[in-house]
């Protein structure tokens, strides 16, 4: 039989949450699971990465999606309306605008990945430098963050492409060059939270050179706030690159890029206005999509937002 008071520890223990018999423990979950779960919550999130995965696949499958050439000209259905043959109509030149949307879909996802990652790369970079150096070096960089920054972005990419010419290469510089700003400013901020954190201090006691201790102990820090960056940069490009299409001095014809096809359409938006209303449905739906995936990211990985 069992002693009183070895029964009175016991209730105890259990209700102060000792006993091993009722104690609990969760296992412990990764941090990409957290992020995957908390991301697959967010519906719009979940919508917007749906949409991109079919304009990517829109993009890839392009020449299989439609039988009609994006540049072929057929002067007989000119500005003809959307039917079984022509789902979304023709242009002015009875060009299929269906085929030009999703041969478009290419440039506009190319142009909104690429100069985003180059302005994300230099941002990143001279960032990680001035908020880890400081002193000189820190407001060289930030003074220069201050002149792209006072500058309208459009009206310094249209000064850019007006300098080198209308070309798509150079709409990716035009575009690098007028977005690393941004990303610098966010990464400086990091740095100079993290680099008097202890695992940098304890780094610097052991002698880890500093280009080391930026590369491999504070740029993994900045990560969830760069892949925000970067989803929310897509669609800023994608709408930098069809605004400059549209004034003239982005894609030139006969590319099927969808601002340009608005651009086209403008003209018709009386009697033909399919032609510059598809293309513009497709813009206003793919930074959406983004977007969304921007936000679904940023309440995902940021530690203040979780339940």
């Amino acid at each position: 039989m069992n002693d009183p008071k070895e029964q009175d520890l016991t209730l105890a223990c259990c209700a102060a949450g000792t006993c091993e018999e009722e104690e609990s423990i969760a296992p412990p979950s990764s941090f990409l699971k957290d992020v995957v779960i908390a991301y697959r919550r967010n519906r719009l999130a979940m919508v917007g990465a749906a949409i991109v995965l079919i304009l990517f696949l829109m993009a890839v499958f392009a020449p299989w999606l439609t039988p009609y050439d994006p540049y072929a000209i057929d002067l007989e259905v000119m500005t003809e309306a959307p039917s079984w043959s022509h789902w979304l109509g023709t242009d002015q030149f009875g060009r299929d605008l269906l085929t030009r949307i999703l041969y478009g879909t290419r440039i506009s996802l190319v142009i909104g990945i690429v100069p985003t990652l180059l302005s994300m790369i230099i941002g990143t970079t001279l960032g990680l430098i001035g908020g880890y150096y400081g002193g000189k070096t820190d407001m060289v960089i930030m003074r220069l963050c201050d002149i792209v920054l006072a500058f309208p972005s459009l009206l310094l990419a249209m000064v850019v492409m007006y300098t080198l010419g209308a070309t798509l290469v150079n709409i990716f510089i035009a575009l690098a060059a007028v977005g690393w700003a941004g990303t610098a400013r966010v990464v400086r901020s990091q740095v100079l939270s993290l680099k008097e954190k202890e695992f940098v201090e304890a780094a610097r006691a052991v002698g880890v050179k500093n280009r080391v201790i930026m590369v491999r102990h504070i740029l993994p820090n900045c990560l969830p706030a760069l892949i925000v960056l970067f989803t929310l940069g897509i669609p800023g490009a994608i709408l930098s690159e069809a605004s400059l299409s549209f004034l003239g001095v982005g894609a030139q014809p006969p590319t099927p890029s969808w601002g340009l096809i608005v651009t086209s359409g403008k003209e018709f938006l009386f009697s033909a206005p399919w032609v510059a209303i598809a293309p513009g449905l497709f813009i206003l739906v793919t930074v959406l999509a983004f977007n969304f995936m921007g936000d679904g990211f940023r309440d995902a990985l940021d530690p203040y937002m979780k339940q």
